[in-house]
């Protein structure tokens, strides 16, 4: 144990109170893994346990749990839960768990394995069973059926008959659980090796249709030539491509989400034009509703947004600049990274994997340039602009700054002082180049500087 767990189990069990771990921590430990979140059971109460500790800052968030932390260490301990108040026992809380793999307690003082549900049976037969009935279980807390395919994608576990079909009849309650709560479960299932193994089982169980029937639209749902998989097919490979990182991972789940709503039959073949922008339209609303971070939802919409990149060899470096500006260079390799996934999840042969290639090697070399990206590295400022214009602060400053931005991403040799002062005298007298080397508004100049997503 971590020195700050064991020093709360000795001063638990100095003053007469029971102490055990419990959950994850011995589930983890009988599996052989590493342990993350240490979590104790105790015959102390909540009122005791912050008595007990004064020197340690303590704090409640859910039921009776105290969560007691000192540094970076932190512990959550839970009074014994179960019967009424002076019977509550270790077998009555271990009884109302969740399932048994998560209701096996270590006696750090006995140095004992206790297992009075057979969890370590069902770690080894690997799969997921509910502590008793499982109707009683998710009764007590509807969020469990999704606990139940979460656990089964992120172990590799299989799900008892029993509680599958319980998982089936809940499947309408999840919704009672708070939003928060749900999307903290779908992104430790998105997280899994295989997340598809629990994206599968959501749609099995009706659990998809309750939490993300957007995707289900998807389900059965045939696309061209180029798609050997349906929509919902497709969907689950591309998850499973990308690496277990949470910006790739919702990206990847939430990348075609649109698809069967923009889907029309064109010379008897399906066409999805305007998918891109569709989707990420429709992936920040079902993100919001889940309640992720915004700048989040921003940063994986970004991604759904522009992953229709197709590259070619003859995009200038302006153009490939425009990308990483449009994308942010914080993200414009993750971008790349999920558009291998999705081009190997379509099921064919596609050739424009070596093209990602040869985008990702020059996105890689204009990022070590640094390129000018913003307002911020501009050689003028906005009282530079405001200056040179007589403008006041407005809108209008903004515009002829990302005008400027516009123009250095293109040819950063202007990020000088006098070249940018020159821009801003034309644009004031309504003068523009012929020539803006296919800029953002439509412009094409030479063909060469075609922003990614017209091409």
């Amino acid at each position: 144990m971590p020195p700050f767990v064991r020093f709360l189990v000795e001063r638990l069990a100095g003053t007469g109170h029971e102490v055990y771990v419990v959950g994850g921590a011995v589930r983890d430990a009988c599996l052989g893994g590493s342990i993350r979140d240490w979590d104790l059971a105790t015959g102390a109460d909540a009122d005791t346990l912050t008595r007990l500790f004064p020197e340690v800052r303590s704090f409640r968030l859910k039921h009776e749990t105290v969560t007691l932390a000192a540094g970076e260490a932190s512990c959550e301990v839970t009074p014994f839960r179960g019967g009424g108040a002076g019977r509550r026992t270790l077998a009555g809380d271990l009884a109302r768990r969740d399932f048994t793999l998560n209701a096996m307690a270590y006696d750090p003082i006995g140095k004992e394995l206790l297992d009075p549900q057979g969890g370590r049976g069902d770690l080894v037969r690997k799969r997921i069973r509910a502590v008793g009935r499982p109707g009683d279980r998710f009764a007590e807390d509807p969020l469990r059926v999704l606990r139940a395919v979460r656990f089964a994608a992120t172990l590799g576990f299989g799900v008892e008959e029993g509680t599958l079909g319980a998982v089936a009849r809940w499947a309408d309650r999840v919704g009672l659980a708070a939003a928060e709560r749900i999307r903290d479960e779908l992104s430790a299932l998105l997280l899994a090796p295989r997340p598809s193994t629990g994206l599968r089982l959501m749609r099995r169980t009706g659990l998809m249709k309750e939490v993300l029937p957007e995707l289900l639209e998807g389900h059965l749902k045939r696309q061209n030539e180029h798609h050997r998989y349906t929509v919902l097919r497709h969907t689950l490979e591309t998850v499973d491509r990308t690496a277990p990182e949470p910006l790739l991972r919702w990206a990847g789940l939430l990348h075609d989400v649109a698809k069967p709503r923009v889907r029309t039959r064109v010379d008897g073949r399906w066409r999805f034009r305007g998918h891109a922008g569709a989707s990420a339209e429709l992936a920040a609303a079902v993100m919001e509703r889940l309640r992720l971070e915004g700048r989040f939802v921003g940063r994986v919409c970004r991604l759904i947004r522009n992953h229709m990149i197709g590259y070619r060899p003859d995009w200038s470096d302006g153009a490939v600049r425009r990308l990483i500006r449009r994308v942010g260079p914080e993200d414009v390799l993750a971008l790349i990274a999920f558009r291998k996934a999705d081009i190997l999840a379509h099921g064919r042969p596609v050739p424009s994997g070596a093209l990602l290639e040869e985008l990702e090697g020059r996105v890689r070399g204009l990022l070590a340039e640094r390129p000018v990206l913003d307002p911020g590295r501009l050689a003028l400022d906005g009282r530079d602009v405001m200056e040179i214009t007589g403008l006041r602060p407005g809108p209008e400053v903004g515009r002829l700054l990302s005008e400027l931005v516009e123009r250095v991403v293109d040819d950063p040799s202007l990020n000088t002082r006098a070249a940018l002062r020159r821009i801003v005298l034309e644009q004031r007298d309504g003068k523009r180049e012929e020539d803006r080397g296919g800029d953002h508004s439509g412009n094409p100049g030479t063909g060469r500087d075609l922003r990614p997503q017209d091409r």
